[in-house]
């Protein structure tokens, strides 16, 4: 019998949503740790935030050497399909269940913020 080797070339998550929802998580999370979660270019993330912040999905302001994010509040999913529905459930959803590397993963027991309690 032959083996299926499993097919890797598409995700159901895009990287704007994975980085969307690790902003929503860590407003302070930085674009290194970004990049390396989602297996990306620091390059790479850097335009998807840019892409996030020109659609309204996202603003960046800076504090000293540092970005500070926070996910626009009542924002909607851009495909005509799901564009009645905003996108803070699927953020919830993604936020909770995902570790987001070195700077923002939770402590075990679960403690912590509160996803989106910054915005």
């Amino acid at each position: 019998m032959e083996t299926v080797e499993p097919r890797t070339s598409w995700t159901f998550v895009t990287h704007h949503a994975r980085i969307l929802a690790m902003v929503f998580r860590d407003p302070e999370i930085r674009l290194r740790d970004l990049a390396e979660s989602c297996r990306l270019t620091e390059r790479a993330a850097q335009a998807i935030v840019g892409d996030l912040e020109s659609a309204g999905y996202l603003t960046r302001v800076r504090h000293g050497r540092r970005n500070h994010y926070e996910v626009t509040p009542g924002t909607l999913f851009r495909h005509p399909a799901e564009g009645h529905r905003e996108i803070e459930n699927l953020l919830r959803l993604l936020a909770a269940g995902s570790p987001i590397g070195a700077a923002g993963a939770p402590p075990p027991d679960g403690g912590g913020r509160e996803p989106g309690a910054h915005g």
